[in-house]
């Protein structure tokens, strides 16, 4: 029961709560980790792709494995001081491992500064929460990218966490962190990271796989229990999956294209480059800033959805 009770408890501390400013965040931790260990790997290997290579994938082995000790470490050498202090830590990290309610709050910052007409307040808002340039987006374009980084967080941020949660409690739930961290931050195709960062991508997408495909299932229930189109959102998730480099971000980004029967993605500029991505969904109708409230409602109930079929899972396995 300890793993479920610390799935329930963190999801519904992060549910109100969401992630305190004040509080130190592991994610943040991880940041500086792979900062620090990129650093020493660029100065001590060759700068040859092959030796990007191989920092890469050092950098890809360690980090997981190193969470995964010593976040098991701790739980257990608490435990062993006293039951409740190892439940207490894993209830923490439970919750800080849950992104629904900041991910929520973000995206509606975006949409009250959409609403109010303050383009370049919304950029700078959007920006908060997505990878691509903002500074030249059009309202279309920043309300686009908000709908989009609340579909593909409901995967990385919300399902793939509880996923993992449900295998091995709050230790597995930060290993499976610690590689999305990665990935956001090393995992890009560009000139500085094409071959240091291909493990962690690599990682990525194979950590994700079958998440996201959860996760867009539950996001094509949600849709039906939301009152949006859930027959338009299963019918574009089959069609448009696959419109994406990556094998697992357009899963529940074109199920939510499909609910809401607008077009998201397309080209999109990152670091000063231009790229001609794909589309997904079909454009009946202009994007619009309410969409990202429809998002937001979307993403909660797919998490409720994720939390019981979680709870289930786990009291089938043996909690």
């Amino acid at each position: 029961m300890r793993i479920i009770a610390a799935m329930l408890g963190g999801f519904i501390l992060d549910w109100i709560f969401g992630d305190p400013a004040w509080m130190v965040h592991p994610v943040v931790i991880m940041g500086k980790a792979i900062s620090a260990l990129e650093a020493f790997l660029r100065k001590h290997l060759p700068n040859t792709p092959k030796g990007e290579r191989m920092g890469g994938l050092f950098l890809a082995m360690a980090l997981p494995v190193g969470t995964l000790l010593l976040t098991g470490g701790i739980c257990r050498v608490l435990s062993a001081v006293h039951p409740a202090l190892g439940f207490a830590v894993e209830l923490l990290w439970c919750m800080q491992a849950l992104a629904a309610t900041g991910l929520a709050q973000e995206s509606t910052n975006v949409y009250r500064e959409l609403v109010k007409g303050d383009l370049p307040a919304a950029r700078k808002a959007v920006s908060r929460i997505v990878g691509r340039d903002t500074q030249a987006l059009t309202s279309e374009g920043v309300t686009k990218a908000a709908v989009e980084t609340v579909a593909e967080n409901a995967s990385d941020g919300v399902i793939a966490p509880l996923f993992y949660m449900m295998l091995g409690g709050a230790p597995l739930a930060l290993t499976y962190k610690a590689v999305n961290t990665m990935d956001s931050m090393v995992g890009y195709k560009n000139e500085k990271y094409l071959h240091f960062g291909r493990a962690a991508a690599k990682l990525d997408d194979g950590a994700n796989y079958l998440p996201s495909r959860i996760a867009a299932l539950l996001w094509i229930a949600a849709a039906a229990l939301t009152g949006n189109d859930a027959a338009g959102a299963w019918r574009i998730w089959k069609r448009d999956r696959r419109n994406h480099a990556s094998p697992n971000s357009a899963q529940t980004e074109s199920a939510c294209a499909g609910a809401l029967g607008v077009q998201l993605a397309g080209p999109a500029t990152y670091f000063g480059k231009y790229y001609d991505k794909p589309t997904l969904g079909d454009a009946t109708r202009p994007v619009e800033p309410e969409d990202i409230l429809r998002a937001n409602r979307m993403m909660r109930v797919a998490s409720v959805l994720g939390l019981a079929a979680a709870v289930m899972v786990r009291g089938v396995m043996g909690a």
